[in-house]
């Protein structure tokens, strides 16, 4: 809370100095109508009673006090001066006043500058991760990365992107915009920023992406998806990219097991080797009652890395937990030691 409050603060002076800058034009405005007021009083003024004419602080400070209808000095009888009178109040008012409301509505409407106050916000994250990409997948990946225990700042060109608010909603900054262009990178705090997610539909694109965030910030890890598997491959040899994923290549062994009966979670490859994920819940009548954890691993070449008993949940179990009816185990195993795993779970005792 007290970071988010830190965060909240830091975001909105960053904001208000953003202000400053696009009011640049009415301040020197308004700084030119008392300045150049103040001449003509310094030049043209005299006291009435003493006849001696007014310093140039003297005289400014005179025609900013004049804005506001407050001046000491006395209505002259010069005809230029009594219009000069007149004119500086209504014109440095109507600045005043626009420029105040300008300003009041722009710095707390943060609706209608949702893309400035999105960068300000941005601008207070360093260590974070950046993801390029908010379609389906890249809002999956911010929410993983917020389960984590990381932060996040999102960059998406498409701005009624279907996923943008729900990822706003768990307060990750979304920079709307082509991340190729120049400055969107570092609209995001990519220079500040641990790692890069680029999960865009185009390989093309997130190569290019990746390339220019390892520019500005050598020492950011960068991942991106790809769907040439072999081009992914390629992209982590020979432009050092630390993981280049292939959707392809994740999606198949998934696909592949989800057509068998083993109930599989989760499949990946490190290397050549297909890894698999698969929940298990003992039947009533299922053999492994009554195994211990030890024995399942043992007599089926797996690893049991979780256990839910009817009051707890162990992610490691310890080897002497016997197994009952309804526990459910998370084993790590091929897909031949689970089809074999999973036909002993469903066979009757005898």
């Amino acid at each position: 809370m007290k970071k988010t409050l830190q965060r909240y603060l830091k975001a909105s002076l960053r904001d208000v100095r953003v202000l400053v800058r696009e009011f640049r034009a009415s301040l020197l405005l308004f700084s030119g109508v008392i300045l150049m007021g103040g001449l003509i009083l310094r030049t043209s003024y005299v006291w009435p009673d003493t006849g001696q004419q007014l310093s140039y602080a003297e005289a400014v400070y005179a025609a900013f006090t004049l804005i506001f209808l407050e001046t000491y000095l006395r209505f002259p009888d010069v005809w230029y001066l009594q219009i000069l009178f007149l004119v500086i109040p209504i014109i440095g008012l109507s600045l005043i006043a626009n420029g105040v409301i300008r300003f009041g509505v722009m710095l707390f409407n943060k609706q209608a500058r949702r893309e400035e106050w999105q960068v300000a916000l941005a601008s207070t994250y360093s260590g974070h991760v950046v993801v390029c990409g908010l379609g389906r997948d890249g809002y999956r990946v911010v929410e993983q990365l917020l389960k984590f225990g990381e932060e996040a700042v999102g960059i998406e060109r498409n701005e009624k992107g279907q996923f943008l608010d729900p990822i706003r909603n768990l307060g990750v900054p979304v920079i709307i915009s082509d991340a190729r262009r120049p400055g969107a990178l570092s609209k995001a705090g990519v220079e500040r920023a641990a790692a890069i997610v680029i999960c865009t539909e185009d390989d093309l694109v997130n190569l290019s992406i990746a390339l220019e965030a390892r520019e500005l910030n050598p020492n950011i890890r960068v991942v991106m998806r790809m769907f040439d598997a072999e081009l992914a491959q390629k992209m982590e040899k020979v432009f050092g990219i630390h993981a280049a994923f292939s959707t392809s290549a994740l999606a198949a062994p998934a696909l592949a097991a989800a057509a068998t009966h083993t109930d599989v979670i989760h499949s990946f490859y490190v290397d050549d080797t297909l890894l698999n994920v698969s929940e298990i819940v003992v039947q009533p009548c299922s053999p492994l009652v009554g195994y211990e954890i030890a024995a399942v691993e043992r007599e089926f070449e797996t690893s049991v890395i979780l256990y839910k008993g009817q009051q707890e949940v162990d992610l490691h179990p310890a080897p002497h937990i016997r197994l009952q009816a309804g526990d459910k185990i998370v084993v790590f195993a091929s897909l031949k030691t689970l089809n074999r795993l999973h036909r002993c779970n469903r066979a009757s005792s005898p």
